[in-house]
Formats: C-alpha cells, structure tokens, sequence
C-alpha cells in the first residue's frame, strides 16, 4: 500500500471548504483534462453518506471507470471516499478540515495498491504515486482558489 499526505492551508470557512470538496459538479470541472465525468449513482451537487458515484476519465491513455462510496462523514471535518469497484486493488481517501484562525487546514490522507502483486508494488513506486501526488496537488490549488476568490 502506498499513502500520499497533503496539506492545504485555505483563508475560508470549514463549511464552504467541506462542501466544495465533496461537490460532484467542482470535481469535474477540476478534472477537465482527464475528461472525468459522473456517470451514474451520485452525478451532480454533494456526494453524502453511503452514496457512490461512478467516474468516467482517461488516465495513461486509457478510458476507465471507477466507483467509489462515501463510508465515513462528519461534517464539517471529514469524509472518506473508498473505491469499491475499479483499476485499483485498493483506494481509501480521507479528507480531513480543521480551523486554524481565519484558514481552514484540508489535509488528504491518500491510501492506494495497484493490482499485480510486484509489478503493481513496483508501478506505484516509480509512477503512479507521482502521478496521483500531482492530480490531488491540481486539485487541491483549484480548490484553494476558488475559495479563496469568493
């Protein structure tokens, strides 16, 4: 398993930070270059407990689908998104909100395995790990600004 750790520093309120995070609309439009789009289960406003949307994106060249189910939620302080179907042998990805003064501290605790026992150990080691670090970063920048420009 292989984690990526981020933090995001926000001059925002918890809510507003909460909320954008878990937007389905925010997550493709912060995800045009890859061409995600929500195609069944939750496709639009905020994703909630116990509910799962279905992706639809081109990584590595490759169209996939991925579908993950919010199974942890304390608003406005965290929320955890599991793969339960997809590419990965395994994605767990908690979003943590705390308030610190007039800012909002988002840190991503991202747990991953690819599939292919090794192989897959050695594809995360020297590619994919990298390449998620930048996708999340990409996001996390959007979503700083539009906060940040409200």
């Amino acid at each position: 398993m292989a984690t990526i750790l981020l933090t995001t520093k926000i001059k925002t309120n918890i809510q507003a930070c909460f909320d954008l995070a878990r937007s389905i609309d925010f997550h493709m439009e912060s995800t045009a270059k890859t061409g995600e789009r929500a195609i069944a289960g939750t496709t639009s406003g905020l994703i909630g407990l116990d509910e799962t949307v279905t992706w639809k994106a081109k990584h590595f060249g490759f169209t996939q689908q991925l579908t993950s189910k919010i199974t942890a939620f304390k608003p406005p302080f965290h929320f955890r998104d599991e793969q339960v179907k997809g590419i990965f042998k395994y994605i767990k990805h908690d979003h943590f909100f705390k308030v610190e003064g007039d800012h909002v501290i988002m840190r991503d605790e991202f747990r991953f395995a690819s599939p292919l026992g090794v192989l897959g150990k050695i594809a995360d080691a020297l590619l994919i790990k990298r390449y998620l670090k930048s996708f999340i970063l990409e996001r996390n920048a959007l979503l700083k600004r539009r906060l940040e420009n409200e």
